[in-house]
């Protein structure tokens, strides 16, 4: 065990080791002592306080990030610690308030010891874990926040950008859930036609609009017992939101065309790619929506994030390849990888898995996936980020008209921005550093300044 403290008690230190029957390495908290420790060797963290909370959180952290996830026993002597500063994400952590002596704080080694124990074989357990691929910090926390709010009937808000695996983690929270035996029935708000949407979720009754030739149930009844998932909820018709808070807070719907109430048991999880108050601020979703939903907020990781989670993720994804397409076994070399780490991910794990799924198609018969395999893929994206063959600009040779020059400047950049982001201002605002009523505006003058040329 790894002994962190202020000040070294050569004496306790060295009893707690017998009755652990572990050996004890020490090392001072303030210093970079600590730091230069291989954690990877040790089983277990002694955290001698006192210290502050930022040092208590970053032990913590480092704890967190080996491959193995090391348990924490916490000696508070003078009860200085407030645990509420930890998280959720941390529970591999045991606190021990007062002065104990050597046996007894070798009974907490002992039980922190056990608890990460129990805790490996419930993760080995838990079905909903093998959705979420990574080891990284990031993906632990997010699998912390699903251990907790699976279990509950709360409504869940889940944001991050497209491509993240927002269904995924929706999918793993039904899993993790007591409504696992019952399905979970998935709607895209956005890919509905404004006009369809009502009949889909709430159901209709014979001959209630042109075309409904008999009664069907909607998707609130289908999920009835189960969980609802409404991804890109953002994307709901205003006119229909009143309606889906309805639902959210009474448990009671009417079906188009019926004046029939009828009651639905369905736990709602919600996803959205698009920033929720800023919609509310632009009155394009209802607050009391977003509150309704927002009860439990989730937000998933960019892929950028999680860098360390990129080799996992891709051998994933040739592997799963490969055996559907009954291709040979696969690897990336040394150069293919490092450039997969290096790149951006736009369009984050789902970029990722299709970058996968060509590499492994284009590789053929071969064991070993070489770098030309997925430069292809990559390139246009990389061309799009912006080089000086991308960034075209006529500078004369003498008389130079800078105002116009940087005007010209500033639309290249407002263009690329737009296009590398898919039209979607706000996250071009953010890639340029700009709040988006400056883009907007910047926007605004560059179409007078094209109308009065």
């Amino acid at each position: 065990m790894l002994w962190i403290g202020s000040g070294r008690d050569s004496t306790l230190t060295e009893e707690v080791a017998r009755y652990s029957r572990l050996e004890v390495s020490f090392a001072l908290a303030n210093s970079q002592e600590w730091r230069r420790k291989d954690f990877e060797r040790f089983r277990l963290i002694v955290l001698d306080l006192p210290a502050c909370s930022d040092f208590v959180q970053e032990i913590l952290a480092a704890a967190q990030k080996t491959i193995r996830p090391l348990p924490v026993l916490i000696l508070d002597r003078e009860r200085s610690l407030d645990e509420s500063l930890i998280g959720p994400a941390f529970g591999l952590f045991q606190h021990l308030l007062g002065e104990r002596t050597a046996e007894e704080i070798a009974a907490g080694v002992s039980a922190a010891l056990q608890s990460a124990s129990q805790k490996g074989s419930l993760e080995s357990q838990e079905s909903w874990n093998r959705l979420l691929v990574g080891e990284s910090q990031p993906m632990r926390e997010l699998r912390a926040i699903i251990r907790l709010a699976g279990p509950r009937q709360s409504t869940v808000l889940i944001t991050g950008e497209t491509g993240t695996g927002k269904e995924r983690v929706a999918q793993a929270i039904h899993m993790a859930s007591r409504r696992s035996g019952a399905p979970m029935v998935a709607v895209n708000c956005g890919a509905l036609p404004e006009h369809l949407i009502e009949a889909e979720l709430f159901g209709h009754t014979k001959g209630a609009f042109t075309g409904a030739v008999g009664a069907r149930m909607g998707r609130f009844e289908q999920a009835h017992r189960g969980t609802m998932f409404l991804d890109e909820v953002g994307e709901t018709p205003l006119v229909l939101q009143p309606k889906l808070l309805r639902v959210l807070q009474e448990r009671e719907l009417q079906r188009v065309g019926s004046s029939e109430t009828l009651k639905v048991d369905a736990r709602i999880i919600a996803a959205s790619n698009i920033n929720l108050e800023q919609a509310v601020a632009q009155r394009r979703f209802r607050e009391d929506l977003y509150y309704r939903l927002n009860v439990i907020p989730i937000r998933v990781p960019t892929l950028r994030e999680r860098r360390s989670d990129i080799p996992l993720l891709a051998a994933h994804f040739i592997e799963g390849v490969c055996q559907r397409e009954g291709l040979p076994s696969k690897k990336l070399t040394a150069e293919a990888l490092r450039r997969l780490t290096e790149f951006e991910w736009p369009g984050n794990v789902r970029q990722l898995e299709h970058a996968m799924e060509m590499a492994a198609a284009l590789s053929g018969d071969r064991t070993t996936i070489y770098l030309g395999d997925i430069d292809q893929h990559l390139q246009p994206a990389v061309r799009e980020m912006g080089g000086l063959e991308e960034f075209p600009l006529d500078v004369p040779t003498d008389d130079l008209p800078f105002e116009d020059l940087m005007g010209k400047v500033e639309k290249l950049l407002l263009d690329q921005a737009l296009r590398r982001h898919g039209g979607n201002k706000a996250k071009a605002a953010k890639a340029l550093g700009l709040k988006r009523t400056t883009l907007l505006y910047k926007l605004k003058a560059q179409e007078c300044i094209a109308g009065a040329a």
